[in-house]
């Protein structure tokens, strides 16, 4: 807390000046109010200095002046508290962390943001995953990052929620294309249209883009679309949307840290495809049932096919007392699908293919009323609704026993095993009922109260068998309070307490004996049940802004977050190659806490930059027993013990970002960002007993020209001084995969690393009309 208040004292030392400044010199104009949603719905929004948290935005411009890939990708380089895992090595499948909580494609991380598409619940029914990939960037008028102050947002926001609006004809009237291309065969081609009369408008994106990789066997292409249909009338208006998209994407993975010496572009094992189809339809829209009631709910149906073929190694070989017949390490026969013992044969050893095919159907609604009225003479600001999610997942899953080919791909044996055949259904029902009041109780002092109450029912059918077979159900009341003074407009004070909860998911109920660990994202086996997770929040801080400074103006903010997460679920592994075998269990109290500091301004017109500070104390709190095989410092069962305080893995302790933009000429931008993240303890770990990952520090360069008001030329250079870093590490397991490469690397036990892209330039151009 020291160095917090270091971090403060020299903004406090502004504040005379500042005030001295808004004295003498009178506003020629008001400045404008961001207003940010305080539900799912885009509706019934605050000024965002009333909400007694740090909430963070982005808009279409600063999306597309920072030349990012994706959101996640914004995300990472400009929010503070925001990192991420390259877990599968692929840009458009990114692990996002915020404050230690998860919003990541990853089957089987727990996930700790609810992301929300115009009102839309985005994690997905089956596991709570959320595919970065179905969110096309030019179609992104603005979001907000918000902590965990507002119940409101449901299940999942234990950490925080994003919540995304994208564009309409109103919003984005015009036309343009763009197209740009460079390292690895990367290339993306993008089309958007937006149109208005006043009455009716239209607004489409469609996006192109593939790349060779810089990894082997690393393709990825992407198809994405969305449609826009307005209507806006005196007091109402309508939206109906459409998204889709066809994606195939190559993530190989985590590499053998041993590897690097053979270039930090090879793969373990290959392929590792995931292609995700989608299809979005939705319904929005509000009306004005008066000058200070509005109504307003969206509607919609979701359908998304996930399908993965992973090539990986096995430990399956002849069974010692029966050489003829093959077995697993503990030499138990294997049994092949349909009944009968598996012939030893070399087309059946040294690998699998790992194949699943998650068919996942959702629709839902949420209606919300938001009332302005006074009390006693006061504003206030009231909203409330009510939402229902359906779900249902069809999940068919297989393992293929194979053989290594000579770069470690894995060809096909034709024999499925009994003991992975999945054929599950699950349905999930999710209710809410929510109410948030803000209430200004003197000139500077606002207070906000919000609650929701959600109920959850999960069924799970078996279709081959019966151990699946479950139904479970899940309900709590989640409480939030907190309030704002505004000491000046250079000094606002805020503090807020919140809880909020998840439940267990279809893929961790299914998963969660100990005695008979899964395959992610294959096998699943009888459970028993698990508890939701609850976290409590605390947060307060300060923030301002310094107006008049150089021309322009500067925003700060200091905070201090604590959240204790109750019965939380983790993946515990039970070693086989790579450490994708395991269960889910609930370990007792984890914590996550710390300090961010910000600072962000525009001088002269013409410089803009930001710069964010993040402490993460990220650490358990319950001690338990750990299942982590592969770690060399486990004991003789392969347990390591988890003590009170060893950190979270995963999680950098320290982040900082900077970015700069300055308008060189008034048609030429030239900016450059800066990204480091402290060491980080390895999955696998949770004892802490081995090394960490080590940290980095990594810059990216851009610019752009714009000739006209019709033609822009852009560029980019990222990992400008080519470091080498990794931003992931897990200890696994290489069986006999390396065996014949090299007689050093036969180690089975292993640290797998996440690598990260070497340098790299693009170059692109803009029309618009």
């Amino acid at each position: 807390m020291k160095k917090l208040a270091l971090g403060i004292l020299p903004c406090f030392g502004l504040l005379p000046m500042a005030k001295a400044i808004a004295e003498e010199v009178a506003p020629a104009n008001l400045e404008s109010v961001e207003v940010v949603a305080v539900t799912p719905l885009q509706f019934g929004g605050v000024d965002i200095n009333k909400i007694p948290a740090h909430v963070q935005t982005a808009t279409a411009e600063k999306l597309q002046e920072s030349q990012a890939l994706s959101l996640a990708d914004y995300m990472n380089r400009y929010l503070g508290s925001v990192n991420v895992n390259d877990a599968q090595n692929n840009p458009l499948q990114p692990d996002i962390q915020y404050r230690g909580f998860s919003a990541s494609p990853l089957m089987g991380l727990p996930q700790g943001l609810a992301t929300y598409v115009n009102g839309i619940r985005f994690n997905e029914p089956f596991g709570d995953m959320v595919n970065w990939d179905l969110i096309p960037n030019g179609a992104i008028d603005n979001m907000s990052l918000q902590p965990a102050s507002n119940p409101a947002f449901g299940l999942n926001a234990l950490g925080g929620s994003i919540s995304i609006n994208t564009k309409t004809g109103f919003s984005a009237p015009g036309h343009s294309f763009e197209a740009q291309g460079g390292s690895w065969d990367r290339h993306s081609e993008e089309v958007t249209s937006g149109w208005n009369d006043g009455t009716w408008g239209y607004f489409l994106d469609f996006k192109y883009f593939n790349e060779k990789g810089w990894r082997a066997h690393s393709p990825s292409e992407a198809k994405q679309g969305f449609g826009t249909l307005s209507w806006r009338g005196v007091k109402s208006s309508l939206d109906l949307s459409i998204a889709g998209t066809d994606n195939s994407l190559r993530g190989n993975g985590a590499l053998p840290q041993q590897m690097l010496a053979y270039g930090r572009d090879q793969i373990f094992t290959h392929p590792d495809i995931t292609r995700n189809r989608m299809l979005l339809v939705s319904l929005d829209g509000d009306t004005w049932l008066n000058d200070h009631n509005q109504l307003s709910g969206t509607l919609y149906y979701r359908r998304n096919k996930i399908s993965t073929y992973n090539g990986d190694g096995s430990e399956f070989a002849p069974c010692s007392g029966d050489p003829t017949a093959l077995c697993n390490g503990d030499d138990e026969v294997l049994q092949a699908l349909g009944g009968g013992g598996i012939q030893a044969d070399d087309a059946f050893e040294g690998g699998t293919i790992n194949t699943s095919s998650t068919l996942q159907q959702s629709f839902g609604f949420a209606l919300q009323d938001a009332i302005d009225h006074k009390i006693f003479g006061r504003n206030n600001h009231l909203v409330g609704g009510a939402s229902f999610d359906h779900g249902n997942a069809r999940y068919h899953a297989d393992t293929e026993l194979g053989a290594l080919t000579g770069d470690r791909g894995v060809a096909a044996g034709g024999v499925l095993l009994q003991d992975s055949h999945v054929r599950l259904t699950a349905e999930t029902d999710h209710y809410g009922l929510f109410l948030t009041d803000t209430l200004n109780l003197a000139d500077k002092l606002d207070v906000t109260v919000s609650g929701r109450y959600n109920q959850s029912h999960v069924k799970l059918r078996d279709h081959f068998g019966e151990d699946l077979n479950g139904s479970h159900s899940y309900d709590r009341f989640n409480p939030a309070a907190g309030l704002t003074y505004a000491f000046m407009p250079e000094l606002t004070f805020y503090g807020n307490y919140s809880e909020s909860s998840r439940i267990p998911t279809p893929m961790e109920l299914s998963c969660a004996d100990p005695s008979a660990p899964c395959k992610l994202p294959n096998a699943f086996v009888s459970d028993p049940p698990l508890k939701q997770v609850v976290a409590n929040t605390w947060e307060t801080g300060f923030r301002g802004r310094l107006s008049r400074l150089l021309e322009g103006y500067v925003d700060w903010n200091a905070g201090f977050f604590h959240t204790i997460n109750n019965n939380d679920i983790i993946f515990q592994s039970s070693g086989s190659v790579i450490g994708n075998t395991g269960y889910f269990a609930n370990v007792g109290q984890t914590q996550r806490q710390g300090a961010e500091l910000g600072l962000s301004g525009k001088f002269y017109e013409r410089w803009r930059w930001s710069a964010n500070y993040s402490y993460i104390d990220a650490t358990f709190q319950t001690p338990f027993l750990s299942s982590s095989p592969n770690n060399p410092a486990a004991d003789a069962d392969g347990n390591i013990r988890v003590d009170v305080g060893d950190r979270i893995p995963g999680i950098p302790a320290h982040q900082f970002k900077f970015s700069s933009d300055v308008d060189i000429l008034p048609q030429w931008t030239l900016g450059f960002d800066m990204n480091y993240n402290s060491s980080q303890a390895l999955r696998g770990d949770e004892a802490n007993l081995t090394g960490k990952l080590p940290g980095f520090v990594m810059f990216n360069l851009r610019s752009e020209y714009r000739f006209n008001q019709h033609v822009t030329l852009f560029g980019r250079v990222n990992n400008l001084f080519d470091r080498e870093y990794a931003n992931f590490g897990t200890w696994g397991n290489t069986g006999e995969v390396l065996d014949g490469v090299n007689a050093g690397l036969n180690d089975m036990n292993a640290r797998f690393v996440g690598v990260g892209a070497p340098r790299a330039a693009w170059i692109g151009v803009r029309l618009t009309m």
